[in-house]
């Protein structure tokens, strides 16, 4: 019997090793597909040939930072719709407001417990039509 259902695929961005491995980590448990990279740069390549579901991104990012990479994502037709979860450790409200105001979905502050993660997580790929 084959399910309707795919794999959904989360790209991460973050520039962090332990942060990085710690995100995928978690969201393979649940069952995402995830494809994890260091930088603006490496994402835009990721995103050429392949369309994520969500994507997890941080805000200091070397070289482009994740805002920009956002406002750039969410000015393509292409990549528009894909949601998008800032992660950050920069908490204050003003770091919340300036990920929204650049097309972020959502926003969750590092260190992120497992259950944070997915929950944020979760409200975005089912807002997203799942």
């Amino acid at each position: 019997m084959e399910s309707n259902a795919r794999t959904q695929m989360i790209l991460v961005v973050e520039d962090d090793s332990a942060n990085r491995d710690y995100a995928s980590a978690v969201l393979e448990g649940e069952g995402f597909e995830i494809e994890a990279v260091e930088s603006a740069e490496q994402a835009l390549g990721v995103l050429a040939r392949r369309k994520p579901d969500l994507i997890l991104v941080d805000i200091q990012l070397p070289g482009m930072d994740g805002l920009e990479l956002t406002r750039r994502l969410k000015a393509d037709p292409q990549t528009e719709p894909i949601p998008i979860v800032a992660m950050t450790g920069q908490t204050m409200p003003i770091h919340q407001r300036a990920a929204m105001a650049a097309g972020c979905a959502g926003f969750i502050g590092k260190p992120a417990t497992p259950t944070a993660l997915m929950d944020e997580v979760m409200a975005h790929i089912k807002a997203d039509g799942q």
